[in-house]
C-alpha cells in the first residue's frame, strides 16, 4: 500500500510505502533531507510527525527517548509510514547545509581502471555516512599537515562507499603510495566534502558537461544524481582524453544515453594510438565544443580536468561562445609532486 507524504514546510510531497524508510523515499524522490549515518544512530535526521502514524524502525535509544517520541519526533532515516504522514523536517538546499566533517574510513576495494587510473572504494565507520552534493570533493588528510583532494565519483544517493578516480602523477607523493604500497583495509583520514561544482536543478538551460580525464569521476556524479531525480533538461558529455584507453568508462557513459532523455555523449582524442582504430572526434575536447555549439549564449556549462583545458575553455565559451560567466562552473584539478 502507499502512502503520501508532505514535507513541511516546503509543501513537498512523495510517495512511499510500508518498507522504505522515510529518507530513503525522500532522496529518491529528489528532496535532500539530512542526514549522517542512515541506521538510526546518530540523529541529524531526526524531524517531527505532525499528522500520522510511523513504524520507529531500530535505533539507539540516546539518539530518540520516549519523551520525543511523545513530542512527535522520528529518526527518518529508519522510520517507516504507516499511513499518510505530515513531517515537519529541515531540508538540505545548498553547501551551507552540509557539514564538513573530518572522518577515518577503510580502503575496500582497488581496482585499475586503466594503467594509470585507480578506483578506490573507501568504507565509513559503521555508524557513519556522508552527507554530499554530486560533484564536490574530499581531501586526505597526510602527515606534516599536508593534503590531497579527490572528487567523489558516485552520487548521494548510492553512498554505501565512496568511490574515487585517482590517476598516478609521476613523482607524487600521495598516488606513488596508492599505485605502489597501499593495500586493502588500510586506514585513511579525510575531511569533507568540500567544493562547489555541483548541478544548479532550478537552471532552466541546456547543459553541457567538459571532462578531461579523471575529471570525468564529478561528472559521473552529476549525471547519475540527475538520473536519479529524473532531471529534465538535455545534457550533452564531451569526455576528452589522449587515447581510447584513457576513455576508462567509456562503455559506462555510452549506457547513459539511453537512460536519461536528452543525454548525448561525444568522446574526444587529442593523440589516437595506433590500435584505437579511432573513427570519432579528435582534438581539443574544448574545441570541438565550440564546433558544435559556437553560440552556448542559451546554455550552462560544467567543466572538469586540468588547469589548462579550464583556463582555455573559459576563456573561449565566454568571449567566442557567449556563455555568460554566472553560467561556468568548473572543478579544477591541480596536482602536488
Amino acid at each position: 500500500m502507499s502512502y503520501q507524504v508532505t514535507l513541511q514546510p516546503s509543501q513537498h510531497q512523495f510517495t512511499t510505502d510500508s518498507e522504505t524508510r522515510l529518507l530513503d523515499a525522500a532522496l529518491a524522490a529528489g528532496f535532500n533531507l539530512p542526514y549522517g549515518c542512515r541506521n538510526g544512530a546518530c540523529g541529524s535526521c531526526k524531524g517531527k510527525v505532525l499528522s500520522g502514524t510511523v513504524d520507529y524502525g531500530k535505533y539507539q535509544a540516546a539518539k530518540l527517548t520516549e519523551a520525543e517520541k511523545a513530542q512527535g519526533y522520528a529518526l527518518f532515516c529508519v522510520a517507516t509510514a504507516c499511513s499518510d504522514l505530515q513531517l515537519e523536517c529541515r531540508e538540505v538546499g545548498g553547501l551551507k547545509d552540509i557539514a564538513v566533517r573530518t572522518l577515518p574510513t577503510r580502503v575496500q576495494e582497488m581496482q585499475k581502471l586503466a594503467p594509470d587510473v585507480m578506483l578506490l572504494k573507501l568504507k565509513l565507520p559503521a555508524n557513519e555516512r556522508l552527507q554530499f552534493l554530486a560533484g564536490q570533493y574530499i581531501d586526505f588528510l597526510l602527515k606534516e599537515g599536508k593534503r590531497r583532494s579527490f572528487s567523489i565519483a558516485n552520487a548521494p544517493h548510492d553512498d554505501e562507499f565512496i568511490t574515487l578516480h585517482i590517476r598516478e602523477v609521476p613523482g607524487g607523493h600521495f598516488t606513488g603510495h596508492v599505485f605502489g604500497a597501499m593495500k586493502e583495509r588500510d586506514i585513511l583520514r579525510f575531511e569533507g566534502p568540500h567544493g562547489s561544482f555541483f548541478l544548479r536543478e532550478d537552471v532552466e538551460r541546456p547543459v553541457v558537461m567538459l571532462a578531461g580525464g579523471t575529471g570525468f569521476a564529478p561528472i559521473k556524479a552529476v549525471i547519475e544524481h540527475a538520473i536519479k531525480i529524473g532531471y529534465t533538461q538535455p545534457i550533452t558529455l564531451y569526455w576528452g582524453a589522449r587515447t581510447k584507453q584513457d576513455l576508462y568508462m567509456h562503455e559506462l557513459a555510452q549506457s547513459w544515453v539511453g537512460a536519461l532523455p536528452g543525454f548525448r555523449y561525444v568522446p574526444v582524442l587529442s593523440e589516437p594510438a595506433a590500435g584505437d582504430a579511432w573513427d570519432g572526434r579528435t582534438g581539443f575536447v574544448h574545441q570541438v565544443v565550440m564546433a558544435d555549439l559556437p553560440d552556448l549564449s542559451g546554455h550552462q556549462v560544467y567543466a572538469c580536468g586540468g588547469p589548462a583545458m579550464i583556463d582555455a575553455a573559459k576563456e573561449d565559451f565566454t568571449r567566442q561562445c557567449r556563455l555568460p560567466i554566472e553560467h561556468f562552473h568548473a572543478d579544477s584539478f591541480t596536482y602536488s609532486t
